[in-house]
């Protein structure tokens, strides 16, 4: 029977050029998980739940014992999943026999993903595993986040198309990190409309490590200014600090150019969809501008109930810009500007700050 295989420590196991098996419960895995990895799981969540218990009441031995009776019925099509992932041709670390190696992982690197190892042995696929599991894993995640960037924040009122330029930079070579994009939300009451659901906050810092980890060019990290939450994802406080600390450059647009921009973005979607945005910060609108934004809305009027909300919307990026340790370093005027052009001018401001 072949060994389990080596383990790698989780700088190592992440520099594998090969597929990421992860055997933890669905649960454990929707909660969070190395980015680009399979969900092999060696238990259900109910199933994980009972072993648990007996390990609590009975000991380790009945545990092992359930575990067993559990997975049996599932070896067959636990190697066939294990064959298809790793089935010659795919993307991944090869081996002289042309099979590709599997980095397989659980919660601790415990029995779980040595029982996988195991059973990918006896298929003589080749196995690496994680030292320390997912756990391991999140102390990492958790560590980029403290580690000191060159960060260049870039600001805005609503509509001044922040991450459409935020895009553009990162076409023309420029190192940014889309923390809305990550988080599947554009920062406001409005923010997840038309777009899929959030991930976890623990899965929002693994998307975010990831990305973090990919922007190795000795220029500026670019990252748009943002509150602490971006919908349900909050910034790691880490990172978030070095947000408040970073030189920030601040881009303007006049309203009409705004208002054409969040009506292109959100006028789409229908009428129920946005009337209940609005609802939601009824209070902070004011009882007058909910009124007229509400009429708008009913009447299809995007352009109109845009701007009966960016009065708030202005309120709330004044004040934050306000709270800044330090002021923008620059303004830009992109008036009449797309996003080539005022990349182009970003970037030439830019290269003087590194």
């Amino acid at each position: 029977m072949q060994a389990e295989g080596p383990r790698l420590p989780i700088e190592d196991f992440l520099e594998l050029d090969a597929p990421i098996v992860d055997v933890r419960s669905p649960g454990e895995y929707q909660q969070g998980h190395i980015p680009g990895a399979h969900n092999l799981p060696l238990f259900t969540d109910a199933e994980r739940a009972a072993v648990g218990t007996k390990y609590k009441q009975e000991g380790r031995q009945s545990a092992v014992q359930l575990g067993l009776e559990l997975v049996g019925p599932k070896l067959a099509t636990m190697a066939a999943a294990l064959q298809a992932i790793a089935a010659p041709g795919r993307d991944g670390l090869t081996t002289g026999s042309g099979k590709t190696a599997l980095g397989i992982h659980c919660w601790r690197g415990g029995m779980r993903s040595a029982s996988v190892a195991w059973l990918a042995g006896t298929l003589e696929l080749p196995v690496v595993l994680l030292e320390g599991g997912y756990k391991r894993f999140r102390h990492w995640v958790l560590a980029e986040m403290e580690k000191p960037r060159h960060l260049l924040v870039l600001g805005g009122r609503t509509g001044t198309g922040k991450t459409d330029l935020l895009l553009e930079l990162h076409r023309r070579g420029a190192a940014v990190v889309d923390l809305e994009g990550l988080a599947n939300h554009r920062g406001s009451s409005f923010g997840g409309l038309g777009l899929p659901p959030q991930p976890s906050n623990e899965h929002y810092e693994n998307l975010l490590a990831f990305a973090l980890r990919q922007c190795t060019s000795d220029g500026p990290l670019w990252l748009e200014a943002e509150s602490a939450q971006v919908g349900r994802c909050r910034i790691p406080a880490g990172l978030w600090a070095q947000m408040g600390q970073a030189p920030a450059i601040e881009i303007q647009r006049p309203m009409d150019e705004r208002v054409e921009r969040l009506v292109a973005v959100y006028g789409a979607l229908g009428q129920q969809p946005l009337r209940e945005a609005t609802e939601r910060i009824a209070r902070r609108l004011g009882p007058q501008r909910t009124t007229l934004a509400l009429g708008a809305i009913d009447q299809s009027d995007w352009a109109e109930a845009c701007r009966q909300m960016l009065d708030y919307y202005d309120r709330c990026y004044d004040h934050d810009l306000g709270r800044r340790s330090q002021p923008p370093r620059r303004q830009f005027d992109l008036t009449g500007l797309n996003e080539a052009d005022a990349a182009a001018l970003l970037l030439k401001e830019a290269s003087g700050e590194a």
